[in-house]
């Protein structure tokens, strides 16, 4: 009696209604996903059925989906793409911000106030100069035109900086006094100590390339290269009135970055709240 007396006090109304608020706020926005994945399952007939749990279960529009080529040349496309961005902005904005943290040199300053001042320009507004820069040196309808905007990024930048501010310079000296060069240094001392803002930077990077639409909409051409939000945007215009296989698809491309996501999630807070705590 003593023992549920002691729950009964600790558990507050404020608390019940916070928790509450959170639940149905989490329904709300989990709802539209579970109806995606619902949809992907119901045959053509049942698809205007706004019920969660299909009637009549079916997996052919995952086998009709996954049959076509098309889509799976886009998954791949979208795999490589953010695969190497996220390894390009993992290497780039780690060095850099190394650079910023741990060496005093004139211009320091100027450099890393130049570097956050990017995070003020809308992207939009930068389209145009990468289209031209992409047109000259002929990355139109490539690989490396969809990729090279996001190869170094300045949120990744101040994220490292901040992280690598609080690496103890004592051990970059006994390192140095090993006989280790300033790039050895880097990697071997300083890049296992900030751990968790490269696991948060990389989630950020491989997430925001996955869905990236704009600028890969208008750099590319072929459907060779397109990645999966661009495939499957035309896919719902060749399949205007199938919305099954439409579902179908988006329920497919939502499952990695879910699994990305439920896997490393801890990383994500760790390294937000960090960071937030040291700048």
């Amino acid at each position: 009696m003593t023992d549920g007396s002691h729950w009964m006090q600790r558990i507050s109304p404020g608390a019940v209604m916070r928790w509450t608020l959170l639940f149905i706020g989490g329904l709300i926005m989990i709802t539209p996903l579970l109806y995606m994945f619902s949809s992907s399952l119901k045959p053509g007939a049942d698809i205007y059925d706004l019920r969660l749990i299909p009637a009549r279960a079916t997996l052919d529009n995952y086998r009709s989906v996954l049959s076509d080529g098309r889509f799976m040349r886009w998954f791949l496309n979208s795999t490589f793409i953010a695969t190497c961005v996220t390894l390009s902005t993992l290497f780039f904005d780690s060095l850099v911000g190394y650079t910023l943290a741990k060496f005093r040199f004139r211009g320091r300053q100027l450099v890393f106030i130049a570097i956050l001042s990017t995070l003020m320009i809308p992207t939009e507004m930068l389209v145009i100069p990468w289209y031209l820069l992409s047109a000259q040196f002929g990355w139109i309808d490539t690989y490396w035109g969809i990729m090279f905007p996001g190869m170094m990024t300045g949120f990744g930048t101040f994220l490292m900086k901040q992280f690598f501010e609080t690496v103890p310079d004592d051990f970059l000296e006994a390192a140095r006094i090993d006989g280790l060069n300033e790039f050895q240094i880097w990697w071997r001392v300083a890049m296992p100590l900030v751990t968790p803002a490269l696991s948060a930077l990389a989630i950020f990077a491989f997430l925001g390339n996955w869905t990236a639409f704009f600028w890969p909409l208008i750099v590319t051409t072929s459907q060779e290269l397109y990645t999966l939000p661009i495939g499957l945007s035309s896919f719902a215009v060749e399949q205007a009135i199938k919305w099954e296989m439409i579902m179908t698809g988006a329920a497919l491309a939502t499952i990695p970055t879910l699994i990305v996501f439920l896997v490393l999630q801890r990383y994500i807070v760790r390294g937000v709240m960090l960071a937030g705590l040291k700048g």
